[in-house]
Parts: C-alpha cells; structure tokens; sequence
C-alpha cells in the first residue's frame, strides 16, 4: 500500500448523524492522495456502522476502533496510525469545502519555513443564537500571515483546531495533544508557537465549522473561559520573559474585577504590576492589593515600559487598540494583547 501524502484525522465518539457528511466532504475533494483515519471512541449510537459503510465502499477510508477515552486520546491514536507526510485535522461534525486539502497542502509544499497552515472558516450555526462564536470565526479569518498569528495567539485561538495541517516533523519534535485541565487544541497550538513552529493560513474559505449544541467545547469544563485564560497566562509568563524589556514589569490594560482576576493570573508566575488603566473616573485613584489604578492617559511612552490590554469585550477592545497605536506604541514591541 503506497504512502498517502496527508493523513486527515478524525476522532469520532457519538457521532452517527454527522460524521456520513464529514466523510462525503471529504470524498469530495478535488485531490486524491489522502487517507481518512477515523478513531471511534467506544461510541454507543450509529457511529461504528457509518464508519464501517464508508470504509467499504473507500479504501482510502480507515477506522480505528478503541475503548472510549476522550477527544485527547482518540485524537493522540488517529496521529499515531497516521502515515501520511501532512497531518491534518478534522471534526466529526464539520465539512470540507472541494479544495481544501489541495491548498493547503499546496501552501505548505510552496513554503518549506511553515509548520503548520490553516484556513478561512465559514461559521456553520446560527449568527443570532451564537453570536460569540461567529464573532469569533470572524476575527480569526482576519489572521492569516505568521506575524498576525503569532502576535494575537493570547487574545483567543488564532488558528481553529478542525482546519490545521502540518508537517509530520512538528509532531514527532514538539509531540501531540496533552490532556488535563485546560484546552488541549489552544495548548498546542501555544506549545508549537513557543517551539518555534511557524504558522500562515490559506486565504480561502476552506471549512464549514459547524456549532451544534453537543460540541464539546460547549460542555467540558476544560473549554471554559477560566481553563483558556489558566493555559494562555502559562505560556503568556514565558513569552514576556523572553521579550519584555522590562521585565517582570508589566503595564496592565482594564482594570475592572473580571479584568483583574485574569490579569492577576500573571502574579503567580513572578510577573509584577507598575499599575492598572482604566477610562472609569469612578476607579482611577483607587489602589487594588497595592495597585495603583491610572487614567489611560499616563500609560508610558513608547520604549518605557510593556502594556498588556486585557479587557475582553470586543468594542473595548478594539478602543485600546487604537489608543495605544495613536500613542505610538507597537504590538510585540511595546505591548502585546491578552484579552
């Protein structure tokens, strides 16, 4: 049997009703050298007789079956069966769009300093039900170079899981998915950038990603808001270490009491407040655990010291933003979001 070039990976647990469409889609493609490694997770419903359907009327379409374990596992057990030179990702209720394995398999081959690549999503649910995910996808399809992935990675998951692929040696040096209490799809991403893994997007809509109410990252509390900010400070502490001139001193953006909380997750890593800045009259003055909180006017100039934004609602956001950059300070240079 002739190596394919990618190995699309599939965790599958209970997903009789969606996964026939992901393997369509995938049929569908507008090249031909690829294999599916669909892992069934010990489901109880339809799963394994859909999986065992496609798999014989394609041979490119190969299952593998395990007690159930969790996405963590399931997702560690398609890599390691995979044989293909590109390893890519995908859901069990998500779609293909036709050209999606050709671009970006093209973009890689084109460009031998990227690791990993994703795509443009289009957003799959309801934009009025679930208006958070599809500002989401939103400002994710606007990071496309390794510079705008890169410098944005703690504001939220630049890059969505379902729509990577990547060069097998960035598994074999940085490893897979880790399981615990946190994201694992965010904790690699984080673990690979940290690693030196640089990553781009194809500027295609090459996926639907779908939002079904049983997604797991609306159920498992390892996809809370709380467990993405745990992860992101681990790794934020270490970034700022290595690129904060001022280091541990850092200027912090918002100071609200779920701002703060957050923000405060950087104490235990060593990393030390000059002051909160805030736009409210009614905090500036106040002095929160032996912090100053500032008007937004007295953030210090470029080259004086590090500014880390951290209110998360999308507006404000976008505000501070826009402030800083007015004042003349520069993201990575002198400040660098984490809201």
């Amino acid at each position: 049997m002739s190596t394919p070039k990618i190995s699309v990976t599939i965790p599958c647990y209970n997903c009789g009703d969606t996964v026939g469409a992901a393997l369509e889609s995938l049929l569908a493609q507008t090249m031909a050298d690829f294999e599916v490694v669909a892992v069934d997770d010990g489901s109880t419903d339809t799963t394994a007789g859909v999986l065992a359907e496609y798999a014989g009327r394609d041979s490119r379409i190969r299952v593998v079956t395990s007690l159930h374990g969790g996405v963590v596992t399931a997702a560690n057990t398609a890599l390691a069966t995979a044989r293909g030179m590109y390893l890519a990702r995908m859901d069990a209720d998500d779609l293909a769009l036709p050209n999606r394995l050709a671009a970006q398999s093209r973009l890689l081959d084109s460009d031998p300093s990227l690791g990993l690549v994703g795509c443009r999503v289009r957003f799959g649910g309801c934009r009025e039900q679930s208006a958070g995910y599809a500002h989401y996808v939103d400002w994710t399809n606007t990071l496309l170079t390794p510079e705008s992935i890169q410098l944005h990675r703690f504001v939220e998951f630049p890059v969505p899981n379902p729509s990577i692929m990547f060069r097998r040696e960035c598994l074999d040096v940085h490893g897979g998915y880790r399981d615990g209490d946190f994201p694992e799809d965010y904790d690699l991403l984080l673990r690979w950038l940290e690693g030196g893994v640089v990553m781009a997007k194809v500027d295609e809509d090459l996926l639907v990603w779908n939002d079904p109410p049983s997604r797991l990252s609306r159920n498992h509390p390892r996809y809370d808001v709380e467990a993405f900010y745990r992860i992101k400070t681990e790794y934020l502490a270490r970034w700022l270490e290595r690129n904060n001139p001022h280091h541990p001193c850092v200027h912090i953006l918002g100071a609200g009491r779920v701002t703060r909380k957050r923000a405060d997750l950087l104490l235990d890593y060593g990393i030390t407040f000059a002051a909160y800045y805030d736009i409210d009259p009614r905090k500036i003055g106040h002095v929160v655990h032996g912090i100053e909180v500032r008007d937004r006017s007295t953030i210090p100039a470029p080259g004086e010291g590090f500014c880390i934004p951290y209110v998360a609602s999308r507006g404000a956001r976008g505000d501070i933003i826009s402030f800083l950059e007015s004042r003349g300070l520069a993201l990575g240079r002198d400040y660098i979001p984490a809201a």
